[in-house]
C-alpha cells in the first residue's frame, strides 16, 4: 500500500486510515501521470485486505482538483483505460471503480473542485468541505459540453432534478456552505478543524470490522450508484461534444485568456462562462 507515486503522497494515519494527497503542481489538474497514480492506487486498495479506509485530500490549498487537463485528453483517457480495459476507458469507470472499492473513501476538500475534480470527489462515499475557502462546481455546459465522469448521475441523485439542473446548466460556482445545503457534501466544517473531524471520523469507521463495513458499503452502493451503462453513456456525450465546433471554440477562449496556466483566471474563471464569447 505505500508505495512511491509522482502525483500522490500516502500517509499511514492509523493501524487502518491511509490519507493519499494529490500533490500534482502547478494546479493539481487531472492528466496522465494524476491517472496513471490514481488507478495504482485503486488497485493497491482492491489487493488490501487490511486498510479500512482512505482519506483523500490536497497538497494546494488553492486546488483540490480544478478540472481535467483539458489538452490532454487523449492520454489520459489511455492511462483510464488501464483500470479496466478499452472498452471501459473513461474517467467516469475510473472513479466508479473508486465508489466500488470495499475501502471507506472520504473526500477532504480545501480550494477548488470544479469538472472532473468535483466528479472525483462525488465518487468517494464521504464528502467534508472548508467552510472558509472550499468550491464546488461542475463548469462543463459552460463551455459547450455535459459532464462526463459522474457529474450529472450522482448530483440528479443528490440534490433533486430542480437543484440539480441549477447546478449543472447554470455552471457557477458553489462555495462550502451553499453545497452543503443543497446536499453536495455532508458537512461544511470551518477549515481550522477540519483534519481533525476527517481524523476521528475515519479512525471511528476504521475501527469498526472490515467486512461488515464492506457488506454495507456494497448494500448502499447497489441502492445509490449510477449504473456503468449510464457512465459510459456520459463519456460518450462529454467527448462528442468536444468535438462540436462552439465547444471547441468556447475552449480555446478560455485557454488564451488564461485556463490551466493564469492562477488567477483559473480561481475565477466560471464568473465569466455567461459573457465569454462577447468578451
Amino acid at each position: 500500500m505505500m508505495q512511491e507515486y509522482s502525483t500522490l503522497r500516502i500517509r499511514q494515519d492509523g493501524p487502518r486510515v491511509v490519507t493519499a494527497t494529490i500533490d500534482a503542481p502547478p494546479m493539481n489538474l487531472i492528466g496522465p501521470a494524476l491517472v496513471r497514480d490514481l488507478v495504482g492506487l485503486l488497485d493497491a486498495l482492491e489487493s488490501d485486505d487490511v486498510i479500512a479506509v482512505l482519506v483523500l485530500d490536497s497538497a494546494d490549498p488553492d486546488y483540490f482538483v480544478p478540472h481535467v487537463d483539458l489538452t490532454k485528453v487523449a492520454e489520459y483517457t489511455a492511462e483510464a483505460a488501464k483500470a479496466g480495459g478499452p472498452e471501459d476507458a473513461s474517467l467516469g469507470m475510473l472513479w466508479r471503480k473508486l465508489s466500488d472499492v470495499p475501502v471507506v473513501t472520504i473526500a477532504k476538500l480545501r480550494g477548488r473542485a470544479r469538472g472532473a475534480g468535483s466528479e472525483l470527489a462525488l465518487a468517494c462515499d464521504m464528502r467534508f468541505a472548508a467552510r472558509e475557502n472550499a468550491v464546488l462546481g461542475q463548469q462543463e455546459v459552460g463551455f459547450g459540453a455535459p459532464p462526463g465522469a459522474g457529474g450529472v448521475q450522482h448530483l440528479a441523485r443528490l440534490l433533486g432534478r430542480g437543484r440539480a439542473m441549477e447546478a449543472l446548466l447554470g455552471a457557477a460556482d458553489f462555495n462550502a456552505d451553499e453545497a452543503e445545503r443543497y446536499g453536495w457534501i455532508n458537512r461544511a466544517v470551518p477549515d481550522a478543524e477540519l483534519d481533525e473531524f476527517v481524523d476521528a471520523i475515519a479512525r471511528r469507521i476504521a475501527s469498526f470490522d472490515r467486512s461488515a463495513i464492506a457488506a454495507a458499503k456494497h448494500l448502499i452502493n447497489q441502492i445509490s450508484l449510477p449504473s456503468a451503462d449510464r457512465l459510459l453513456d456520459a463519456i460518450t456525450s462529454f467527448e462528442t461534444a468536444l468535438t462540436w465546433p462552439e465547444a471547441q471554440r468556447r475552449i480555446q477562449v478560455l485557454l488564451q485568456r488564461g485556463l490551466q496556466r493564469d492562477d488567477d483566471f483559473e480561481k475565477q474563471w466560471p464568473a465569466v462562462l455567461g459573457t465569454l464569447l462577447e468578451s
